[in-house]
């Protein structure tokens, strides 16, 4: 029951911090039993043992008694404990306490092993609720265990000072135990196909706690091809999730420190004047990678990487590129409001066959971009 309630609750947070544009994995994604020997490791083989990682460790707790509680290590201030235990009882869950717990045999070590063995993260060992609860938490967990996460998700957004927008549960729903694309699709009026546009979806695989978009977003106008202008209410990730960017790439396109936006702000929504097809060299930048160079000068990643004799993936800022002039294929520049479905059934293709020629991961599109075509 516990190994289930927390991989729902894991993938509902991994899910959320996504949407939120704050960077995270998951230690496991299935049904695996991991050792206190191995599970520190994997933890840590994602970000590695700097200060700045967060690690967040989801349990159901058991023992018959009734309420949350937020286990912080002997390293870290209570701070981060703090928030949740405050966001956690805003949601209806009362909490027993947030403290520290010392190792017996030498009260300078945590009792736990995943805050002990986990050495300069901020870790935190969360506890939704008691399993076997003689009060309330049965029915929370069963319930309202979605809550329950988003407080979570709320706190760290909060905590490390990411804007925080709230689920739309107007436009959105939370994938539950048993659902299909073809269920949610049915209740909704959409088709298969068109809710997997709507959220990006290579596949039909679905995860408990995964936040589906049911609407198309019409809450973003464009001001041009170029750049948009600020609005109240904007955040962001708004921004940058319809314009099909992420966080860090908008705050790179304008030179943004912080977070903080501006009514009548004037922001980039696209690179200009980086490159022309007539160059023959490309100097790597921050935030550059072997796709997006690519994708700028109509060519293949193979095609890139073949002209420079590149064996893996890795480029370093500075990097001098040979593009080639060898393709093919003819290019197509992405304008407002297309989709992979309307540009494949232009050019009487797929658009299967399109993500393939374009090392395109999902569906996702910037106007602006340069597609080659099979």
């Amino acid at each position: 029951m516990e190994k289930d309630l927390t991989l729902k609750i894991s993938n509902y947070i991994h899910e959320r911090l996504d949407d939120l544009g704050i960077e995270n994995s998951l230690s496991r994604t299935t049904d695996e039993t991991l050792s206190p020997d191995v599970r520190p490791g994997r933890v840590q083989s994602f970000y590695g043992k700097g200060n700045d990682v967060i690690v967040v460790s989801n349990h159901i707790n058991a023992g018959g008694g009734d309420g949350a509680e937020v286990i912080y290590s002997l390293r870290n201030s209570d701070k981060l404990s703090s928030i949740i235990s405050d966001n956690f009882t805003e949601a209806g869950q009362n909490v027993r306490k947030y403290y520290q717990r010392r190792l017996p045999s030498n009260p300078n070590l945590d009792y736990y092993y995943i805050l002990r063995d986990t050495p300069n993260n901020e870790s935190i060992i969360v506890e939704y609720g008691f399993a076997d609860s003689k009060g309330d938490d049965v029915n929370q967990l069963k319930n309202n265990w979605e809550t329950l996460a988003e407080a979570v998700v709320k706190s760290l957004a909060e905590y490390i000072g990411v804007p925080y927008v709230p689920v739309d549960t107007e436009n959105t729903y939370i994938v539950k135990s048993g659902d299909t694309l073809w269920s949610i699709a049915r209740k909704y009026g959409l088709t298969v196909d068109e809710l997997k546009r709507l959220n990006n979806l290579s596949s039909n695989a679905l995860s408990i706690g995964q936040v589906l978009r049911i609407k198309e977003p019409t809450d973003v106008p464009i001001e041009s091809e170029d750049t948009y202008i600020v609005k109240a209410g904007d955040t962001l990730y708004g921004i940058a999730k319809f314009f099909g960017l992420s966080v860090d790439e908008l705050k790179r396109l304008n030179n943004l420190t912080s977070n903080t936006l501006s009514i009548g702000q004037v922001l980039k929504i696209k690179e200009t004047g980086d490159a022309s097809e007539s160059d023959e060299y490309y100097i790597v930048k921050s935030g550059d990678s072997l796709y997006k160079i690519a994708n700028l000068f109509g060519i293949t990643v193979d095609e890139l990487k073949q002209a420079n004799n590149l064996t893996s993936n890795l480029l370093s800022i500075g990097q001098r590129l040979f593009i080639p002039k060898t393709s093919t294929y003819e290019t197509y520049t992405v304008k407002k409001g297309d989709t992979l479905y309307s540009i494949a059934r232009e050019f009487n293709t797929t658009v299967t066959a399109l993500q393939t020629l374009n090392n395109l991961a999902t569906s996702a599109l910037t106007i602006g971009q340069k597609l080659l075509i099979p």
